[in-house]
């Protein structure tokens, strides 16, 4: 921490910083070389099938707005008001979290009916609808269709998550999912470089005669949409069914399934069953953590000077303690803790690190009250996700997966508009107060958990039926594949 300085740029010029840096990396991928040699070959799969997707996604989020000015000029007139680009993007964007809302609990259904191979190979290929629609856009209007079908098909992550609970055995399946997040946080490191490269080479003389346009226009989305092709292949030739005939078998109870309508409604008529207290936790924190982002840049600025040329040395030290934490250390510490107590240490340290962003007074506080966050989501959401898994019946797992993600993408499309609005008339380090409170407070829903989670006994036969499965399977009941 002694070697950062007020001056970012002129702290990673320093020789000792770099020597230290890189033996770090070094001793780190050595460890990572050799943790992810455990990683299961079906789980391995999902996680190069999850990556790619990832690597598709962003290569298109960060062009976006450029695609939308290029279509817009300075705007539009819509009944004699002036609608402006930042406007314009946003609803493009909301677009795709709407739609991705909308689907997620659609997704976990019809995946628990007919498979999840089958279901997550149909939303690849809408992804890939969406992205050949995106490159050749030449309208707003079809760019807020490509984003729609994106959005339809991005609803699938709580089919992802339920295929990882079906794949492993219940205390595997926090250090599973930390896995295959830090698989997707790779991704999200790769796929703006590739987006970019893909402008250049669209825009390249060797591969235009006439027009550089058009054709650097639409090279991103093509491909995407070819790595999506790709994905396919691949999904189709190495990744199989996770939910087999075992599992229907042994899950049927012969209780009638609810609708995705029921379970919506549920969560919020029943706020005590752990199903429901579970995906609030997972909503109301990653909701209060994300909804900072909107203001990220624009506090850095204020109070650290932090540019745009430097604002990528932020995410590149949060993404690389995020990745190696779920890979190298989260699986110990659930061994340790358990995931209920894991996942209370997760929100603390989340709302201590997201407080201590206003709170520090130069780089090197600012660098310690940060590596806290990615600490406190590695903690946090895996293991929440993981207890969700073991409460619900498995036949009802995508369900509940999905709408995990509908009540998470809730919470992300209000937060941002809130401490927006905070920013501009509380002062720049409002957010992040509400933020770690608000995250503080859903430490309260955990506790009573830690019953569910992989150290303690099975529940009492007066649990409901889902805990009751669930508690089968913790006692070894459930055959996972």
């Amino acid at each position: 921490m002694f070697f950062i300085q007020n001056n970012i740029a002129q702290s990673f010029q320093s020789p000792v910083v770099r020597v230290l840096l890189g033996a770090i990396a070094i001793a780190l991928l050595y460890v990572f070389y050799k943790e992810v040699r455990k990683i299961p070959a079906k789980l391995f799969t999902l996680m190069i099938t999850a990556f790619v997707d990832m690597v598709g996604l962003l290569m298109i989020i960060p062009l976006l707005p450029f695609y939308v000015k290029e279509l817009s000029g300075d705007g539009l007139s819509v009944l004699h008001f002036h609608i402006g680009v930042g406007t314009i993007t946003g609803f493009i964007v909301t677009s795709y979290t709407v739609a991705q809302l909308l689907s997620a609990p659609l997704w976990g259904k019809f995946s628990d009916r007919v498979g999840r191979r089958p279901t997550l190979m149909i939303a690849l290929g809408a992804s890939g609808i969406a992205y050949l629609i995106f490159g050749f856009a030449h309208s707003l209007l079809l760019l807020f269709i490509s984003r729609l079908v994106q959005g339809a098909g991005g609803g699938t992550v709580g089919v992802i998550q339920a295929y990882v609970a079906d794949s492993t055995e219940p205390k595997d399946r926090t250090r599973a999912l930390g896995w295959l997040s830090a698989t997707t946080n790779l991704g999200v490191v790769i796929g703006p470089v590739l987006g970019s490269f893909a402008v250049t080479l669209g825009t390249s003389k060797t591969l235009n005669t006439q027009s550089t346009i058009a054709i650097g226009h639409a090279a991103p989305g093509v491909l995407a949409a070819a790595l999506c092709l790709i994905n396919i292949i691949f999904a189709a030739r190495y990744l199989t069914e996770s939910r087999t005939s075992d599992h229907a078998a042994e899950d049927d109870t012969g209780e009638p399934v609810r609708k995705s309508h029921q379970t919506i409604s549920r969560v919020i008529s029943h706020p005590g069953e752990p199903a429901s207290r579970l995906i609030l936790i997972y909503a109301i924190a990653i909701g209060a953590f994300q909804g900072t982002f909107a203001v990220l840049a624009l506090f850095l600025n204020v109070r650290f000077q932090v540019t745009a040329q430097l604002i990528g040395y932020f995410f590149m030290y949060t993404g690389a303690i995020s990745v190696f934490t779920r890979v190298l250390l989260l699986g110990r510490m659930v061994d340790w803790l358990g995931e209920a107590k894991l996942s209370r240490l997760g929100l603390v340290l989340l709302a201590v690190g997201v407080v201590g962003m206003p709170l520090s007074g130069n780089l090197a506080m600012l660098a310690l009250a940060t590596a806290l966050i990615p600490l406190g989501t590695a903690f946090t959401f895996p293991c929440v996700t993981a207890l969700l898994s073991r409460v619900v019946s498995q036949r009802e797992r995508g369900l509940y997966m999905g709408m995990q993600q509908t009540y998470g993408g809730i919470t992300r499309a209000i937060a941002p508009v809130l401490y927006g609005r905070a920013f501009d008339t509380l002062g720049v380090a409002s957010p992040y107060y509400f933020s770690s409170a608000i995250i503080a407070a859903t430490i309260f829903l955990g506790f009573g958990l830690d019953k569910y989670a992989k150290h303690e006994a099975p529940v009492s036969a007066e649990a409901p039926r889902e805990v009751t499965v669930a508690a089968k399977a913790v006692a070894g009941g459930e055959r996972e594949s």
